[in-house]
């Protein structure tokens, strides 16, 4: 089993990434969010699902570990395959995804293309209480001490969501905390919820 492909990137674009790895090119089909992150760069190292099918051998390769948990998880719903599931990883971020199952809102996850309101409510109907019992605030980038309050506000409202509060007292109080401090880093936004929650 692959864990992971590590190499140049051969060429890329928004669906496919090739990665040389001593001569050997890999086609791995990713989302666009990976594709965000490896934009740019010389040589990156990709976390690996193989589909292995009778008429096809599929890579599917992610930045980072989370995303790959959460594709893990959405092709573990019945009607949900990888290419619908690297579709929602594409149009949703992991900490945007993970607030949408928490929060229940079906009718954002039903914009992705493919995505039936059926098929939406089946997804947060079978990953609710995975998204909580896989998710710990570790898994979430909280290195970011950037001034941008909106992207504070995410990550911190995804992972008290990701630790089982419900989104929308989450989201009273982070907004509260920004509006007293808002040059504060998402961990201590996190740390002052948790007290206040």
């Amino acid at each position: 089993m692959i864990e992971y492909v590590k190499g140049e990137i051969a060429e890329l674009s928004p669906a496919v990434a090739i990665i040389d790895c001593n001569g050997l090119g890999y086609a791995v089909n990713i989302s666009l969010n990976t594709y965000s992150a490896i934009q740019g760069k010389n040589n990156c190292k990709l976390y690996i699902y193989e589909a292995i099918r009778e008429d096809a051998y599929i890579l599917y390769g992610f930045a980072d570990k989370q995303e790959r948990e959460l594709f893990l998880l959405l092709i573990s719903v019945s009607g949900i395959g990888g290419n619908t599931a690297r579709m929602i990883l594409s149009a949703l971020s992991p900490a945007e995804l993970i607030t949408v199952i928490s929060s229940e809102n079906a009718n954002l996850l039903k914009t992705v293309k493919g995505i039936g309101l059926k098929t939406a409510q089946r997804v947060i109907v079978d990953l609710k209480d995975k998204i909580k019992v896989a998710g710990n605030a570790a898994e979430l980038p909280m290195g970011s001490t950037s001034l941008m309050s909106n992207q504070v506000q995410e990550e911190a409202v995804a992972a008290l969501t990701m630790l089982g509060f419900a989104a929308a007292p989450s989201q009273k109080v982070v907004l509260a905390i920004l509006k007293e401090e808002p040059t504060i880093t998402v961990e201590k936004v996190i740390k002052l919820a948790l007290k206040r929650l």
